[in-house]
């Protein structure tokens, strides 16, 4: 009997080159986020039953810039940087499953593919994107983390730009914003690959960090700019209100989730 193995495609002999490894994963990265109010409507069309609206601030949206170092436990990504370097923007409301408020990512542009193949295992809608974003550093023009320090940040995908961004550092703040601050709720979907008979899978999940610690955060304010494009509906989640902006540098460890309930979703 032939045994193949790995934790996600490709399945080899060895193994060696599944896309990802199996979790833990770890991640250290630096965050740009920018938090306004939208049309609460339009939060709403983007959450599938059971999920309903926050009870509180239903309209609130964050927008995330991230650039990222990530590896599995061995840590062995880290001195082969093309495997554990990636940046990633990604848009995050709130949502209400039985009566406790969740998090949910609704849009989510990554520029490596085994960060799109760890979105899929996790339930983050991911897409390829081009991302940019301002690193800080101590020496020379680049900003230091200091009131007064403005960050640039970028996000294109399928050669259309969808946001940008500019962020004026003012003071340290006691919080990173709160839209991104509760367990994820996110939906696992997969089509049969029979037509007509629906999802394979279908699963609503509950994630987070298994481990977390972070930085000073920084508040301040964004210039920030959404723009239409033919295959993208991010300019849909209209800005109505600015609530703030973060810098915040921050390590998470990812381990797994826990299932809420499966086969709820209306197939396409």
């Amino acid at each position: 009997m032939t045994t193949v193995r790995g934790y996600f495609y490709p399945k080899t002999a060895t193994g060696d080159s599944s896309l990802i490894p199996s979790p833990p994963w770890q991640y250290s990265g630096d965050l740009l986020t920018i938090e306004y109010r939208t049309d609460p409507a339009r939060v709403r069309e983007l959450l599938p039953e059971p999920l309903g609206l926050a009870d509180e601030d239903p309209g609130a949206v964050a927008l995330i810039w991230a650039d990222w170092q990530s590896c599995s436990s061995a840590e062995d990504e880290l001195l082969d940087p093309v495997r554990s370097q990636y940046k990633e923007a990604f848009v995050v409301v709130r949502c209400s499953y039985k009566g406790r408020t969740y998090s949910r990512c609704v849009y989510i542009w990554v520029d490596k593919d085994f960060a799109i193949a760890r979105g899929l295992h996790q339930g983050y809608p991911k897409k390829l994107g081009s991302i940019h974003m301002t690193r800080p550093h101590p020496y020379g023009p680049a900003p230091r983390i200091e009131a007064g320090a403005q960050f640039g940040a970028t996000l294109a995908a399928a050669d259309r730009r969808l946001a940008q961004a500019v962020v004026t550092l003012r003071e340290p703040s006691s919080s990173g914003g709160f839209v991104n601050g509760h367990p994820m709720a996110h939906h696992r979907w997969l089509p049969s690959i029979e037509k007509g008979k629906g999802l394979a899978l279908d699963e609503l999940v509950e994630s987070g960090a298994a481990w977390s610690e972070g930085g000073q955060p920084w508040v301040g304010e964004a210039d920030l700019s959404l723009f239409d494009a033919p295959t993208e509906e991010l300019s849909r989640l209209e800005i109505r209100e600015p609530i703030g902006a973060y810098y915040r540098q921050v390590g998470v460890t990812w381990d797994g989730g826990t299932l809420l309930e499966s086969g709820t979703s209306l197939a396409d």
